[in-house]
């Protein structure tokens, strides 16, 4: 009996909603992590493609290391085309709002968005995970320029960044997680927003702000230098100045709110103070017919 009762209990406790719930915010959290991920995968490789490149010894990485030649030859591909995909959508999304898989209604779910949603979630996680284990297998450091760009600048990349990241969130990470615990979609919750912001904010400041300068600096050292630009290092700036791009869109639509709610405020405070007058008036006008 006490087993059975045990057994009733740990069950009990299994499938309650508020462990469902965690383990929910946990995973969504994680998974939306894989892109910001990517973006510092990117600029690491950014970096040693330029080490490689300027270094007098044009040895190639070595034929032994199958993740660093797969990390090095085929996996930035996969990135670049995943990551442009997404913060394309994030800037078409940020300039019209008109994109239809964004705006979904969650009490629905669409089967073939979510096909999609997991073979994204899929490829990106595989490709993030072979990098980071290229990564530790080699030593790699992206933050090997010592270059670093205007406070602004970093203010700007870092909203775009987390745009980017809220709609891999909504578009991808949650519908599948959604239909793996729930088995159908779920309201999104201010924790979620939370959530993305300390864990992204907390990355970036840990890692990514050292680091993801590389996809801009590589090609501008080698215009510098009068050096070949490759397409990754035209990849890397153009994905570099598109998040830019995206946090200056979302800078100036905080900017066009804030100035509404305050042209608002504004003509009814003065709404007010003619209506105010107009009484004042009428109980004048009263007093002198008296």
């Amino acid at each position: 009996m006490g087993c059975k009762n045990l057994y009733q209990k740990a069950r009990k406790f299994v499938t309650s909603p508020t462990l469902k719930q965690s383990f929910h915010l946990l995973t969504v959290t994680l998974l939306s992590l894989l892109l910001p991920l990517a973006f510092l995968l990117v600029a690491r490789l950014s970096c040693v493609n330029y080490i490689l490149t300027i270094t007098s010894d044009h040895s190639q990485p070595s034929p032994s290391n199958f993740l660093f030649s797969f990390q090095f030859y085929t996996n930035p591909a996969v990135l670049y085309i995943l990551i442009s995909a997404v913060s394309i959508a994030t800037l078409v999304h940020g300039l019209t709002g008109k994109i239809t898989f964004v705006s979904e209604s969650p009490e629905a779910t669409y089967r073939p968005h979510l096909y999609i949603a997991w073979i994204a979630l899929c490829i990106l996680q595989v490709s993030v995970g072979l990098g980071i284990e290229g990564n530790i297998a080699t030593g790699i450091d992206g933050a090997a320029f010592g270059v670093e760009r205007s406070l602004l600048s970093r203010v700007i990349f870092f909203l775009g960044l987390h745009e980017i990241m809220l709609l891999w969130f909504r578009t991808v990470v949650k519908p599948v997680v959604d239909d793996t615990i729930f088995g159908g979609a779920t309201e999104e919750r201010w924790v979620h927003r939370a959530a993305m912001a300390l864990s992204v904010g907390t990355f970036w400041w840990w890692k990514l702000r050292d680091e993801v300068e590389s996809l801009v600096v590589v090609a501008e050292a080698k215009k510098e230098l009068s050096m070949e630009i490759e397409m990754a290092d035209f990849l890397g700036w153009w994905l570099y100045y598109l998040t830019v791009t995206i946090g200056m869109v979302r800078v100036v639509k905080a900017l066009i709110w804030l100035g509404i709610v305050m042209l608002c405020k504004r003509v009814r405070r003065n709404r007010s103070d003619h209506e105010n007058i107009e009484i004042t008036t009428n109980e004048l006008e009263v007093q002198d017919k008296v």
